[in-house]
């Protein structure tokens, strides 16, 4: 019984010391420490976010994990403020304060650093310092002059004080986030009004195949919108340059295709050379479909029957089709006679050249020339006829050893039998 009153007067006491502790002691973390820091300090206490929410990001921030503080880049004086119970004393001119930068200064204000060859070694020597003079030729950067206070600045993709290393996936441009960036200006039909350009680019590329590689897929070998406009010199490829665009990933068709008749035929219709026939954001997969003068055929959205253009395209579509029932023929017999047992080795290492013909050929199609085209199919038809003859002598060579099991086979059964009838009649005949 004592023990109970003992055990129910030290729960009172606790209880009470836990209500009392509520509300006369503060708590333990009400302030954070002092930084020492008196922008830091001073800003993490303002009741205004749009003044202390800064504060929160800088953790995070690349440039101070690198060791710069605000006064970095907004000037003043970072010991003076909450001692003296006067942050205007942060705030000295003299010290540099320059505060909140104007938009069409942010280019100038980042650059204060972001241009200077010599302080850019101490922190990131391969961070390229030419980014202004990209910006200013950019339309961007061009507009900005004008005195556009909507187009994009430096902290419209990077963020202001939790400025992430284009590394880390959080980053707004970060490769897979990118398009995302780009679409909060550009998907957004009110704001991009008074420029005159569409705003489906986002929906488009998404569903493109390089979209999909991208933002469902992952691979961030696919291109996003940086990959064509550029980065900080941003702007539209114009029609002589989008086969530069492309051909920075498909130099091969880019090459091809200035080998081609529509080289100077695109140039004088004045014609987008890559995307007359694959579009811009939403690039469909190519299709051997594509090639030919069928339902799904590219080339008949300008040639007709009669024509040198459409001739070449049904021959060019016969062969690579020709080509490709070569190839499947040609794995056929080989996994036919792999799985009976035949070593087919040297037939497979030979398919792969006839293999690489068909990915080679694909992309020779962009000479739109039959003879160019032809050195390259016809090789791998070539190859793949060889690979054929292999394969069938392979399962011809099958089919004999076949004939010789089953011919085998009856007698090894026919012998033992007859050793086993041996044996037993032995038995017999031995004397007990």
């Amino acid at each position: 019984m004592k023990m109970t009153h003992s055990i129910l007067r030290r729960l009172l006491v606790a209880i009470c010391i836990a209500v009392l502790g509520a509300f006369v002691l503060p708590p333990q973390d009400a302030h954070a420490k002092p930084t020492g820091n008196s922008c830091v300090d001073c800003h993490s206490e303002m009741p205004d976010k749009q003044l202390s929410d800064p504060v929160k990001g800088v953790e995070s921030d690349i440039h101070h994990a690198k060791g710069l503080g605000c006064q970095d880049c907004h000037g003043g004086d970072p010991t003076k403020g909450m001692a003296e119970g006067d942050p205007e004393l942060a705030h000295n001119p003299a010290k540099g304060f320059v505060g909140s930068p104007a938009s069409k200064d942010i280019p100038g204000f980042c650059a204060k650093c972001h241009s200077d060859v010599e302080f850019m070694k101490r922190y990131n020597p391969k961070l390229r310092v030419d980014q202004l003079l990209e910006y200013r030729s950019s339309k961007h950067g061009k507009l900005l002059e004008t005195g556009d206070g909507k187009v994009a600045t430096c902290v419209s993709c990077h963020g202001v004080h939790g400025i992430l290393a284009v590394s880390d996936t959080r980053s707004p441009v970060f490769r897979a986030n990118v398009p995302g960036t780009c679409a909060k200006c550009h998907a957004k039909a009110g704001y991009m009004k008074q420029y005159g350009i569409p705003t489906d680019q986002f929906d488009l590329y998404k569903s493109s195949v390089h979209g999909m590689k991208l933002l469902e897929k992952g691979d961030l070998a696919a291109p996003a919108c940086n990959n064509c406009h550029g980065n900080h010199g941003a702007t539209p490829p114009g029609l002589t340059s989008i086969a530069f665009a492309c051909g920075e990933c498909h130099a091969n068709n880019r090459d091809f295709f200035n080998q081609s008749p529509h080289k100077e035929a695109y140039a004088k219709m004045g014609l987008g050379e890559c995307t007359s026939c694959h579009n811009h954001h939403d690039i469909a997969k190519p299709t051997d479909a594509m090639l030919g003068v069928g339902e799904r055929a590219l080339c008949v959205r300008c040639h007709s029957q009669g024509d040198k253009g459409f001739e070449t395209a049904a021959k060019m579509a016969v062969e690579l089709d020709t080509l490709k029932l070569t190839l499947t023929l040609a794995h056929e017999l080989l996994t036919r006679a792999e799985r009976g047992g035949i070593n087919v080795r040297l037939g497979k290492y030979d398919l792969h050249a006839a293999d690489d013909a068909l990915i080679k050929a694909r992309t020779a199609i962009h000479y739109f020339d039959f003879d160019k085209f032809h050195e390259v199919s016809g090789s791998g038809v070539t190859e793949a006829r060889q690979v054929i003859t292999q394969g069938e002598e392979a399962l011809h060579d099958l089919r004999i050893r076949q004939i010789g099991l089953g011919v085998s086979v009856p007698i090894i059964l026919w012998v033992a039998l007859a050793l086993y009838l041996r044996i037993r009649r032995m038995e017999r005949e031995k004397p007990f």
